[in-house]
């Protein structure tokens, strides 16, 4: 559910202050010149996740490597983000977190969504549900893509007959590293009718494959993906506790793969009622 969404700004540290989150893109040289060869997130110069590089007609994917292996939680502002912000906490948020991220442009959104932990592999996975009733299976590995990380899946509805609109948080770490006290008292206090706030750095983009295999459902992914750098706790407290939780979404604008008048649309689709996709039968 979308509480308020602000105009895109300007945030973050430039590169030469070297801002702990950035964004990259690595390429490989040939004798007619160079090609991408996978985006990445990465945390203190270290490859943390890998995006994937957009061809038109590949499957959306995020995936933990090595370098994913601490939270940039910011301890000075954990006591506000136990209650409901004000806009001027929001607007403090934004300074005091985009201090972590790369500058551009950036598209601020509040949100409320009701975490749901899902395992790779598992049921609700969207890897080796959703995507292969789309894709298929991964035709060199022949099994599904796996983002090699528990992750929360919180929104998903249909934007039309050819396109769906799904929503993930991937947080830095995964839950079995969070502190159980620490998630047990947020669970408590959900109980009592708090709503907390973590805060996320988001990717979009849209996807669609050129041929789906026979009978598989063909269509397009719309897929906004939210990185936590603050609220892991919460998220899985939340998750637990089948409780809603407020989440401040900073989405990069410079890393959007999609066209502008797409990704506009995602307050607006946000506003509407959470619709999963029909199975393919």
């Amino acid at each position: 559910m979308l509480i308020t969404a602000a105009e895109p700004r300007r945030l973050g540290t430039p590169d030469a202050g070297t801002p702990r989150l950035r964004f990259e893109t690595e390429t490989r040289a040939t004798a007619t010149g160079s090609y991408p060869t996978r985006r990445l997130i990465k945390i203190d110069g270290e490859p943390a996740f890998e995006l994937g590089v957009w061809c038109g007609t590949c499957s959306f994917l995020f995936e933990r490597l090595e370098g994913s292996h601490e939270t940039l939680s910011l301890e000075e502002v954990q006591d506000r983000l136990t209650g409901t912000l004000t806009d001027a906490d929001d607007e403090d948020m934004l300074r005091t977190f985009g201090e972590v991220l790369p500058e551009g442009q950036y598209l601020p959104l509040l949100l409320q969504v009701e975490p749901r932990l899902t395992v790779p592999g598992s049921e609700g996975d969207y890897f080796s549900e959703e995507q292969v009733a789309t894709w298929g299976v991964s035709q060199f590995w022949g099994i599904a893509e796996s983002p090699r990380t528990p992750y929360y899946r919180t929104f998903e509805t249909e934007i039309d007959a050819s396109a769906h609109l799904y929503e993930f948080v991937v947080p830095m770490v995964p839950p079995t590293w969070n502190d159980e006290v620490r998630v047990e008292e947020y669970v408590e206090l959900m109980g009592r009718g708090a709503i907390p706030t973590a805060v996320a750095v988001s990717t979009f983009g849209v996807f669609e494959p050129a041929v789906s295999p026979p009978d598989n459902d063909q269509y397009a992914h719309w897929c906004l993906t939210h990185f936590l750098l603050d609220g892991h706790h919460k998220l899985e407290a939340a998750a637990r506790a089948g409780r809603p939780i407020r989440l401040l979404s900073l989405l990069a604008l410079d890393e959007v793969l999609a066209a502008p008048e797409e990704w506009a649309r995602l307050p607006e689709l946000h506003s509407r009622t959470r619709a999963p996709r029909p199975s393919v039968t």
